[in-house]
């Protein structure tokens, strides 16, 4: 499956069936040097949009929504000792959660990776 985008900067990819969540190269560059990343506890319920994760850097603590309704499975344990992971790699092992979708029809409302790119192109 390929990455699919949020409004919000989130993204979400299945993987092994489940679907990994984390925030994009954009997100993590605007929000500067990640100090700090609290992270969802395994068997937490989130809905789409709702605040799932917080991300704190050097300039500002930022929500990080939640692409998809569901289950989490697990965060990633990583980031507590090395939240700078978020910003050398954002899109692969920087990523903030696993969760089950509850409803998988939610992926058609987020935005393929090239209407991402023209969206953050729009934002300059």
């Amino acid at each position: 499956m390929s990455t699919k985008y949020t409004e919000d900067h989130e993204w979400v990819r299945e993987q092994d069936g489940v679907y990994a969540v984390g925030i994009t190269d954009y997100a993590q560059e605007q929000l500067g040097e990640i100090v700090y990343v609290e992270l969802p506890e395994a068997g937490r319920e989130v809905t789409r949009g709702e605040d799932a994760a917080v991300v704190e850097s050097v300039k500002a603590a930022s929500e990080v929504k939640s692409p998809l309704s569901g289950g989490v499975v697990e965060a990633n344990a990583k980031l507590a000792d090395s939240p700078e992971l978020v910003n050398a790699e954002p899109e692969s092992g920087g990523w903030f959660y696993t969760m089950r979708a509850s409803d998988a029809s939610e992926l058609e409302k987020l935005m393929d990776a090239d209407a991402y790119k023209k969206f953050v192109q729009s934002l300059a």
